[in-house]
This record gives structure tokens, C-alpha cells and sequence, in this order.
């Protein structure tokens, strides 16, 4: 039986001849197999061969229009990434500067793909994005010179519309080196300043709304420049030019005052990094709503630790564990202690873990931290206060419970059952079917059901109840 497995060492059993014929089957009637059988024969043939091949096929896919729909996406996406597989075995490895040309026309593709496709689950983002890794891989190799290169890229980022050049200047920043990054600089700034092109401003006319179609431009070509010049002063080291992107506004918000505080950290400037988080903390504390700050959290972790400052650490810690049960700040908290008070601290957080308010917070942390017999003591005890909703929480909760704690686990299913069936939340109808199924199961191992109706009565009250949803009912019995 082992010699019919169909792997590449029975097949090499066939012979050549053989696996010529059934190479010739496979391809008739597949433009795309055909393409990927010439494309290996050019490799065969030296690296010049395969870069002709994949210039025609660049040429082919930008003149094309015809709409790439669902069905026929997935077969796109592999072709794609055959071109790109292609350029790196087929011509980099032997060509560097062949395969800079080849990848960089490809990237520029972007905007006729995109145009033909619905890119929502990011498919084609990710084979951009493998191609912008070849350019990062070869970049060491490359003989094209410094300053055209700079010149190259700002055309390039400039004119990307679907971000397909994102990250190319820490890509290229071997082949840059220190005066390519200074043209690139000195172009940049040069760029951001001067007045938007015809072209440029043509993109905006139409849209309406207060801003001119001119200002809209010279507002783009702005954050434009802003990222460029911040990838170019991450790479020189220098912070302060990262920061002068940034208004002081701006510095105080969450998704920004992280990454120009971790840089501050690297540079020992420590002081000016707890400054910076401080301000975007209050901020934050602030606002109506507030988003999750995991990240800014982090780095005022790191930076209390550094400076010294275990006391104030140690309160943050112990005071985010009381609003978030986040098991990662109890686990740094109690590194923190002396021995002995760790164990103390420890059931201490774990008993108010019991009372939180948040039921549903209260069982994630006590599944991962983890302290399954005290999660199914509070399902067990605030089994009313369950939220069948909430059916991520529950499910990996029930999963690690059911070995030990059928009970509990149980008390889980059902909540979700409820939810599904009395909302009326058709399509998820099958989870709750197979949240009942193994309901069943469970209640085989469970030995008292205590105050909670036996999986019997509770399959009887849903059929009194929910006996009309028939939808649910022959996924149950089917």
C-alpha cells in the first residue's frame, strides 16, 4: 500500500517518460498549469529565460480587465504566488539586480490586481507582501547605486495606492546605506513641501466636503512624507526625528505613544519615556470610552522596571489585575514578591477572582491562569449570572472543564443552548445542537446534578419551550 502513497519518491518511480505524459494530461484545459509548466522549463534554461517568461505574464495580467470574482479567486492568488515563488528560486538566488527588477514590476501590479478583485480576506496582500520579503532578502546583493535608488522608492511610495510598497525602506536599507538614506531624506522633504501635481490633485476632485481638492493633496503628500521620514530615522536611530512627525496631541494617543516611548527606552532617554506615557495614561483615563491600552500598559511596565520604580510597578500591576483579571499582570506582580508572600498574593487574587463582577471575566481567568476545581465552583455557584453570549469564553472554558468538571461544563452548554434558542440565532443553530450533543454525552460522568435539572428534564423543558424551531430540531435529530 506505502508504494500507491502519492509523494514525490513513488512518482520518481514512474520514469521520465511517464511522468512527461501525465504532466501533459494534468495540464490541457489549465492556461494556469500551462503557464507554471513553461515557467519551469525557462528555469531550466538559466535565470534570463524565466525573467522573459515573467515580463510577459506582467504584461498579460496588467492589460487585463476581466473581474476576478470568489470562485475564481483562489486560483488567482495561487498564480500570484507562483510568479513570486518563481523570482526567488528561479532568479535570485543566481541574479540579485534581475530579481530587484522583476519584484519591484511586480509590486507596481498592485493597482490593476486590486482593481479586478475583492481583496477583503487579504490574500493578496499576502503575496505583496512575500514579495516585498525578496527585496529585503537580496537587498545586501544589489549593485543598483544609492541616490537612483532613493529617487526610485519615493516614486514608488508616492504613487502606491494600495500600500503595496509599505515597509521598502527598511527593506532596502542595505543597498541604501547611509547616503541613499540622506538623499532619501533630503528628497522627501523637499517632496512634502512642493505644490501637488495635476494628477495628484485630480484624485480629489469630486468628493465634495469642505476641503479642496488641492489641500486634500498637500494633506495626503504630507502623511506621505511623515512615514517615510519616520522609517528613515528609525533606521539612522534617530528618535527625535521620529518624533517631529508627531504633534504633542498626537503623542498622547495610544496607538502612537507606545512606539515613540519604546524608542526613547532604547536610547536610555527614560525620563522623557515615562514623561510621554504618563500624558497619554491621563489621556486615556480621560476619555468616555476607552479602548484597550494593553500596549501603552506594557511599555510603562518596561519603563518603571528599568528605572527602578518597583513599588509603582507593583501598584499598576496589582491595580490592572483588579480592573481586568489580566492573568499577565498577576504573573509579573507576583515575580515581584519575596517568597512566601507570592503564595499569600496569589490566593488572594484567585478568592476576588470569585466575586468579580464580570462573571464572564472571572471564568477566562480562572481557565488559563489555571484553577479549573475554583472556575467550577463559581459556574456552579453563579450559574444565573452566565451570559450564553458570550460563547468563546464559554466554549474554551467547557472543553478544559469537561474532564474533571462535567457539571460545570455543562452549565456552560446550556447557557449557550438557551441563548441561541431564545434569541432566536438561527445560524447558530448547529454550535448550540452540538453544545446539546455534548451536553448528553456529559451526563453520563456527572453524578449530581444538585439543585440543576438532570440533562432529561432540561431537554424536556427545551422542547416545551423552543418545540417550534424546527430549523434547530432536525439538526438535533438528523
Amino acid at each position: 500500500m506505502a508504494k500507491k502513497t502519492l509523494n514525490a519518491e513513488n512518482l520518481e518511480q514512474l520514469g521520465a517518460g511517464r511522468l512527461a505524459a501525465l504532466v501533459m494530461d494534468l495540464v490541457r484545459g489549465s492556461a494556469a498549469l500551462q503557464r507554471r509548466a513553461r515557467m519551469e522549463l525557462s528555469a531550466a534554461q538559466g535565470p534570463k529565460e524565466v525573467a522573459a517568461d515573467l515580463r510577459k505574464r506582467f504584461a498579460s495580467l496588467r492589460r487585463s480587465t476581466s473581474y476576478v470574482d470568489w470562485r475564481k479567486q483562489k486560483a488567482f492568488v495561487k498564480d500570484l504566488t507562483g510568479l513570486v515563488a518563481m523570482i526567488e528560486t528561479g532568479v535570485a538566488p543566481l541574479d540579485a539586480d534581475e530579481a530587484f527588477d522583476l519584484t519591484w514590476s511586480f509590486l507596481q501590479l498592485a493597482p490593476a490586481i486590486h482593481a479586478r478583485t475583492d481583496d477583503s480576506n487579504g490574500a493578496i496582500g499576502e503575496v505583496m507582501g512575500g514579495a516585498m520579503g525578496i527585496l529585503e532578502r537580496i537587498s545586501p546583493r544589489l549593485t543598483v547605486k544609492p541616490l537612483l535608488l532613493a529617487e526610485r522608492i519615493l516614486e514608488a511610495v508616492a504613487e502606491a495606492g494600495y500600500g503595496e510598497f509599505d515597509g521598502v525602506i527598511p527593506a532596502m536599507a542595505e543597498a541604501l546605506g547611509p547616503d541613499g538614506l540622506n538623499h532619501l531624506k533630503e528628497i522627501t522633504e523637499a517632496w512634502a513641501v512642493a505644490p501637488p501635481s495635476p494628477q495628484d490633485v485630480a484624485q480629489y476632485r469630486g468628493y465634495g466636503g469642505s476641503t479642496s481638492p488641492v489641500e486634500s493633496a498637500r494633506r495626503q503628500r504630507k502623511s506621505t512624507a511623515s512615514i517615510i521620514l519616520a522609517d528613515i530615522a528609525d533606521l539612522q536611530g534617530d528618535v527625535d526625528a521620529y518624533m517631529a512627525r508627531y504633534s504633542a496631541e498626537q503623542l498622547t494617543y495610544g496607538t502612537i505613544a507606545p512606539d515613540v516611548a519604546r524608542r526613547l527606552i532604547d536610547e536610555g532617554r527614560l525620563d522623557e519615556a515615562l514623561g510621554i506615557i504618563l500624558r497619554a495614561r491621563a489621556a486615556d483615563e480621560a476619555k468616555l470610552f476607552r479602548a484597550s491600552r494593553y500596549e501603552l500598559d506594557e511599555v510603562y511596565e518596561d519603563c518603571l522596571l528599568r528605572m527602578g520604580k518597583l513599588d509603582d510597578l507593583k501598584s499598576h500591576l496589582w491595580a490592572t489585575f483588579l480592573q481586568t483579571l489580566y492573568a499577565g499582570s498577576l504573573r509579573k506582580y507576583l515575580k515581584l514578591l519575596p517568597d512566601f508572600e507570592d503564595i499569600e498574593a496569589e490566593e488572594k487574587a484567585l478568592a476576588l477572582a470569585e466575586t468579580y463582577p464580570h462573571l464572564g471575566a472571572a471564568i477566562h481567568f480562572l481557565t488559563v491562569w489555571p484553577d479549573l476545581p475554583r472556575a467550577a465552583r463559581v459556574i456552579t455557584a453563579r450559574a444565573g449570572e452566565l451570559d450564553g453570549n458570550a460563547y468563546e469564553t464559554l466554549t474554551a472554558a467547557a472543553d478544559a472543564l469537561e474532564p474533571n468538571h462535567p457539571l460545570a461544563a455543562t452549565l456552560l452548554r446550556r447557557a449557550m443552548i438557551k441563548d441561541t434558542l431564545e434569541g432566536a440565532k438561527s445560524k447558530r443553530y448547529r454550535h448550540a445542537a452540538r453544545n446539546l450533543e455534548e451536553s448528553r454525552t456529559c451526563a453520563a460522568f456527572i453524578q449530581d446534578f444538585a439543585r440543576f435539572p438532570s440533562h432529561a428534564e432540561f431537554l424536556a423543558g427545551l422542547k416545551l419551550r423552543h418545540g417550534r424551531k424546527y430549523g434547530f430540531w432536525e439538526i438535533v435529530e438528523g
